[in-house]
């Protein structure tokens, strides 16, 4: 008789342990106590007759065949999260778990009054947002919709283009005030960027106009999004800001504004399969309605 398959508890909080490093803060997480916890980790490793983690002053540390199991097992998380949202209710009746996902500065500047406004109308519908600027895989069902900005590639989604985004070049009326702007683009390396850090995916996909920036030429560097944007509101230096984010910011005044000026496309998506589930269907079309409205510059943003 073969041996039983390890249960998927044993696996969550394997995943807990290796990303805390502690069968404390692991068992806190997961609402378990610490022995429990430590009974997965010794049972798991029983079952797969492997060694999953060493001690040392840091804590526990994953061991290699550890750090091979995990992203099998956070599959299983994804998977296993995803089976949770959809048995959180009926297909056809508005109430359960929708997860969503979009950049930080759509989710945090232009999604929350969207999302006010769904969730006034549909209470019975819990929603979890994911802050991410990478692109989550609605495919694995990491997430059941996408804002995303650029065109999903992939294939078995639904996708739906909302518009295109301008960006543009901004300051703060203090730092004009104290530094003065650039009247052409060759003035532009005198004043103080705000820019990325160590990574430049986010500014690359503005388009090929970006290739020929460096981060050298920032002054403040910073990989958030976010981070920049608040930056940019202190008044640190002249940063790139969506055009009607800026609008809404009397303090924000552009900066060359007819030289350079850039342009992203924004997507809705969704796995097909969740075409028909009627409360991913609605936060769809909802999205798609205020996100559209953003876009025109009549509504979205804070």
């Amino acid at each position: 008789m073969s041996n039983p398959q390890p249960g998927w508890e044993l696996y969550r909080t394997f995943i807990e342990v290796a990303r805390t490093g502690s069968l404390t803060a692991a068992a806190s997480r997961l609402g378990l106590s610490q022995p429990t916890a430590s009974r997965h980790i010794q049972a798991l490793e029983q079952a797969l007759g492997l060694a999953l983690f060493s001690r040392s002053p840091r804590g526990l540390i994953p061991t290699s065949a550890a750090i091979d199991l995990m992203p099998h097992a956070e599959s299983m998380a994804v998977a296993a999260a995803a089976l949770v949202r959809a048995a959180s209710g009926d297909a056809d009746v508005p109430r359960g778990a929708v997860r969503l996902t979009a950049s930080e500065i759509i989710g945090c500047e232009v999604l929350p009054p969207i999302l006010a406004e769904f969730r006034a109308k549909h209470s019975a519908i819990e929603l979890e947002l994911v802050l991410s600027n990478r692109n989550e895989d609605l495919l694995r069902r990491e997430a059941d919709i996408a804002v995303r900005m650029a065109r999903p590639t992939q294939k078995a989604l639904i996708a739906r283009r909302i518009g295109k985004v301008k960006i543009g070049l901004f300051a703060h009326r203090r730092y004009a005030a104290a530094f003065g702007l650039p009247r052409t683009p060759d003035e532009l390396p005198r004043f103080g960027w705000i820019g990325f850090d160590r990574d430049d995916h986010s500014f690359r996909s503005v388009g090929p106009e970006a290739a020929q920036i460096t981060r050298e030429m920032f002054s403040f560097r910073c990989d958030s999004d976010l981070g920049q944007l608040a930056a940019l509101r202190a008044g640190v230096g002249i940063g790139g800001c969506q055009v009607n984010l800026a609008k809404n910011d009397p303090n924000l005044t552009p900066v060359l504004p007819e030289a350079l000026m850039f342009e992203m496309e924004m997507w809705l998506a969704m796995h097909e399969n969740l075409k028909t589930t009627r409360r991913v269907r609605l936060l769809f079309d909802h999205l798609a309605d205020g996100l559209s409205a953003y876009v025109r510059g009549g509504g979205g943003g804070v």
